[in-house]
């Protein structure tokens, strides 16, 4: 008789499936009871029920132990992927029973995450130990791709990139930030108290990856100005193009906080760009804050009230110079 999906997922047991793979591993019944403490006849009889219950054969029997047949091979496949799969909520919810309270999941851009959340969030953690937050790091237009497909609960990125799809989330004001142009020190523009970005295009420059939103605000620059970037190489992280820079490849264009945070001893310079889009806004995005669970509210909460780095109380400020 076939049984339906329903009564399939009603009759199938889970200590059985557990037994079923142990013979597997064992190559034999005899070898499994002994492994799992169990009678023999125990097991026999819990396989001939799942047998029964999916209509088919699933072992060979033979004097030396077992063999799968095709059946076999299959439910030994879905049966470990149920177990891992089980074992895996098994340790998310103990984390609750362990006294973690929430889960949050936060995507955010590298100017985000290197400029302004470890310290936010390491505030948040202090104040919540029982919540736990997962941190991505991702290029702004996947951040926001994350929030409207649910990934993630919260997105910190560039909100200039809220344009297509913008319908679908919501965002609050979270920071804000400037670029500048990072030099060597003993090159022609380091004396310069601010300049125009299309003043660096006559030099070779690091770059970063072609969609993040750096990048893509420096080829909008540079074709309002009818000039081509001369790029000569990509890197994918801030610190990357910053050892790029102080070995004479080019120039770049990074947050300036940044920089200040990143740059140790290295000789390099940064120069303020005084381009309007240089000056940028980092927000929190989600599909609707007012339905986020209550962990995830909460840190919506600290990280609009936390004082911007370099000030008293402000938060959404720029980070003093």
């Amino acid at each position: 008789m076939k049984v339906t999906e329903r009564s399939f997922a009603r009759r199938i047991d889970l200590t059985s499936l557990q037994l079923f793979v142990a013979v597997c591993e064992a190559g034999s019944i005899g070898r499994a009871a002994e492994r799992e403490f169990i009678a023999a006849s125990a097991i026999s009889k819990r396989l001939a029920e799942l047998e029964n219950t999916l209509g088919t054969t699933l072992l060979y029997r033979h004097a030396r132990g077992v063999d799968l047949t095709p059946a076999g091979q299959a439910l030994l496949h879905h049966a470990r992927s149920v177990l891992y799969g089980l074992e895996k909520m098994q340790g998310e919810l103990s984390e609750y029973a362990d006294g973690v309270r929430g889960h949050v999941r936060v995507h955010a851009s590298i100017s985000a995450i290197v400029q302004f959340l470890p310290e936010d969030l390491g505030r948040f953690a202090r104040q919540h130990p029982q919540v736990k937050i997962d941190l991505e790091e991702h290029l702004s237009s996947d951040v926001l791709r994350a929030v409207r497909e649910g990934a993630a609960d919260i997105g910190i990125c560039n909100t200039a990139h809220l344009g297509h799809g913008a319908e679908a989330l919501r965002a609050q004001p979270y920071r804000r930030d400037e670029l500048a142009l990072i030099v060597p020190a003993a090159h022609a523009l380091s004396s310069r108290e601010a300049l125009r970005f299309e003043e660096s295009l006559d030099f070779d420059h690091v770059g970063l990856h072609a969609n993040s939103s750096i990048a893509l605000a420096m080829h909008q620059a540079a074709a309002q100005a009818g000039r081509a970037i001369r790029l000569r190489i990509r890197v994918t992280g801030l610190d990357a193009m910053c050892r790029m820079i102080d070995n004479g490849l080019g120039l770049g264009v990074m947050p300036r906080r940044a920089f200040e945070l990143m740059r140790g001893h290295s000789p390099l310079v940064a120069v303020p760009l005084s381009d309007d889009w240089a000056r940028r806004s980092l927000g929190l995005v989600a599909r609707d804050f007012a339905t986020l669970p209550a962990t995830a509210r909460a840190l919506v909460r600290h990280l609009c009230q936390a004082p911007a780095p370099g000030t008293s109380d402000t938060p959404g400020m720029p980070a003093a110079a």
